[in-house]
């Protein structure tokens, strides 16, 4: 299919649903509350959102009328669950599908921010191995991704997603460039946080799942 168009809110379900199915396939597909919470999660999300059940759920079913997203029903389970089909309908690959959520849920992304954002979903043995996946978006008629001007100050390009129609290159902030200075282990302060934040996350997921066999 040709590359859709998806407002905010759009973008950021479909970003969601595919962290949550790679990051957490245990937990998956999503019910409309931990679809919700997956949205307005204060971690790994820019902008932090406080997005209302209603909003997501008539979302969820834009995306479904366009093919991007669906909904199955498990044994034992007595609501319907949301699950995303970015994969077929965009034909991606998972690394593909690992950067673009990202991106869809982070903003612009260097190559590096990918490779480290992406280990909860994917294998990037190294940062060139994340480029490929970047080139591979941005190699189609209708490319996914696109690699933003340089700034005055930037040592490195970022990328960002098409989903949401042009692209306009964002400053980079004061506090993000703070956030990358490293701190001991190799990774940024900002980056530690981050994987502790994002390990709650996982079993926060899995005692939903756990908690929905017996309801």
């Amino acid at each position: 299919m040709s590359r859709p168009t998806l407002d905010p809110i759009e973008t950021r379900v479909a970003g969601a649903l595919v962290e949550k199915a790679l990051a957490t396939p245990d937990a998956y597909p999503l019910t409309l509350n931990a679809l919700v919470a997956a949205c307005n999660q204060r971690s790994s999300r820019e902008p932090v959102t406080d997005y209302g059940e209603r909003e997501v759920k008539e979302a969820a079913e834009r995306l479904m009328r366009r093919g991007l997203a669906g909904t199955s029903a498990g044994a034992g389970h007595r609501v319907a669950k949301f699950r995303h089909n970015l994969d077929r309908s965009l034909d991606l690959s998972r690394r593909e599908l690992a950067a673009l959520a990202v991106l869809m849920l982070r903003g612009p992304q260097t190559s590096g921010e990918i490779r480290t954002r992406t280990s909860r979903l994917v294998d990037f043995a190294s940062v060139e191995d994340a480029e490929e996946a970047l080139w591979m978006l941005s190699d189609r008629d209708d490319p996914l991704v696109v690699r933003l001007p340089r700034e005055p100050g930037q040592s490195t390009d970022r990328y960002a997603h098409t989903l949401s129609g042009e692209v306009e290159a964002a400053a980079t902030s004061t506090e993000a460039e703070e956030e990358a200075v490293p701190v001991a282990g190799g990774l940024t302060l900002a980056e530690r946080v981050e994987v502790l934040e994002a390990e709650v996350e996982r079993l926060r997921a899995e005692m939903d799942s756990f908690r929905e066999q017996f309801e």
